[in-house]
């Protein structure tokens, strides 16, 4: 079927970009398949990696079907654009609809894009992953691509207002190579290896990030083992839990 949606999405968010004077470092497109079924898996510090992350795949003129929590799609606006990209709904109390809707999709030759922290990581750093991605991956036995995403949290990120003018940010954007299980290798051997290789890249786009703080008020954005006073995993952890029992 034509994709009468997701092509001028991608078009007004690139103009949005340049107005914005983005500036991007995108590392190892060569990476994604041309062809067939695979997952895209990312750190998630920010609300707008989504889009970030789908456009790593177009210069081999693939799109991205992200899985998503499910109250996106019932708001008004994001709701019919995310139906009609064909991205996967989630509910966390649920979720065996959304495995099965992603599985198949993986196996029709489809680009699956998940964040396996689950949440965004309001301590900008890596937290545990969650096995979904590793076990769709092997039951659909398709290749596992690992991405880290730098700078997006300076956009609009959690607790934080937005800041979407002409910030001129920089976003760096790294793909590793293909990853696909070892001989005899559980989901959860597989999960923290591909941890270790997100964590890699990550360190990666840190350490090539060109951004600064402009002031002591704007550290901010950076993890606290860089200098900055975003809070440290314990704090970020706790705050996660405080917002999940008050729903």
């Amino acid at each position: 079927m034509a994709e009468l949606v997701y092509p001028p999405v991608i078009g007004f968010a690139r103009t949005m970009f340049k107005v914005q004077g983005l500036r991007f470092d995108i590392r190892g497109t060569e990476n994604v398949p041309r062809e067939g079924g695979a997952l895209l898996v990312s750190n998630h510090i920010g609300y707008l990696d989504f889009i970030f992350c789908g456009l790593t795949t177009l210069p081999a003129k693939r799109l991205v079907r992200f899985m998503a929590k499910e109250s996106v799609f019932r708001h008004k606006v994001s709701g019919p654009l995310m139906r009609a990209m064909k991205h996967i709904p989630v509910d966390r109390s649920e979720g065996m609809h959304a495995y099965a809707h992603a599985l198949e999709a993986l196996r029709s030759g489809e680009i699956i894009g998940v964040f396996p922290e689950a949440t965004i990581s309001q301590s900008f750093t890596l937290k545990s992953f969650k096995s979904g991605a590793a076990r769709l991956a092997m039951e659909a036995g398709v290749p596992l691509l690992p991405m880290a995403l730098w700078g997006t949290q300076r956009l609009w990120t959690k607790g934080h207002p937005r800041n979407l003018g002409r910030t001129r940010f920089p976003i760096s954007l790294r793909i590793g190579e293909q990853m696909r299980p070892h001989p005899d290798e559980k989901a959860g051997a597989l999960t923290r290896r591909l941890r270790m290789r997100v964590q890699e890249l990550l360190e990666d786009a840190q350490r090539a990030y060109p951004g600064r703080p402009s002031g002591p008020d704007d550290r901010w954005w950076l993890p606290s083992h860089l200098g900055g006073t975003a809070p440290t995993p314990e704090v970020a952890a706790e705050r996660d839990r405080e917002q999940q029992a008050a729903g």
